[in-house]
């Protein structure tokens, strides 16, 4: 069994998903864990439950001896629970961040299109939506730009239309959330545009 199974089986034996692995050239081996998340039966979502510094310790301790079995050359461990920037990268990890700022890059450009899109664009920033068809999603965001400290915004001004990009999971090669910082804490999604026409990957 290759050491990365025993380090996937080992956090899923112990109650946690295995969120990203990491091995670098220095030695330091990188396991980052999260607690699983299952939808509420009324779709609201889950009750969030966070890692704790003695859930580290307990999978750091487990590894270790069981990487000590295996006869795996590391030199350093550190077992984390995922940070602002998040991957995502199962069906799961999609639902559970259903309105939240994501960055997507894709395997390929997204072609040709008339959304006003640039064909040789890869790399995306928007709130996540689920798609209208099963198995789909789509990012939504305006190319607008947020106005500076102290600058005054004419109640005439036209917003900047909001632009969608459909796509679906193999057509990702990153998806992360996108790291960014509020110092007010977590709020309600503020009400938007429609988009006035979506992009699909692979156009």
């Amino acid at each position: 069994m290759a050491w990365q199974d025993t380090v996937a089986q080992t956090v899923s034996g112990l109650g946690f998903d295995l969120v990203d692995l990491e091995r670098s050239a220095g030695g330091l081996l990188r396991v980052t864990i999260d607690w699983p998340w299952t939808p509420s039966e009324d779709g609201a979502g889950a009750t969030e439950r966070f890692v704790t510094v003695e859930d580290c310790e307990r999978v750091t301790r487990q590894l270790q001896y069981l990487l000590e079995v295996e006869g795996l050359d590391y030199r350093r461990l550190e077992v984390g629970s995922p940070g602002i920037d998040r991957p995502l990268r199962h069906e799961a990890d999609f639902q559970r961040f259903v309105g939240e700022q994501v960055d997507i890059t894709l395997k390929t450009p997204i072609g040709s299109t008339g959304s006003g899109v640039a064909a040789n664009r890869k790399k995306f920033r928007g709130v996540l939506e689920a798609g209208l068809s099963a198995g789909q999603w789509q990012v939504v965001w305006s190319d607008e730009a947020p106005p500076k400290p102290g600058q005054r915004v004419s109640k005439k001004r036209v917003p900047a239309p909001m632009q969608a990009l459909v796509f679906s999971l193999d057509e990702i090669q990153q998806a992360r959330l996108a790291p960014v910082v509020n110092f007010k804490g977590r709020q309600s999604p503020a009400p938007r545009q429609t988009p006035a026409g979506a992009a699909k990957a692979g156009d």
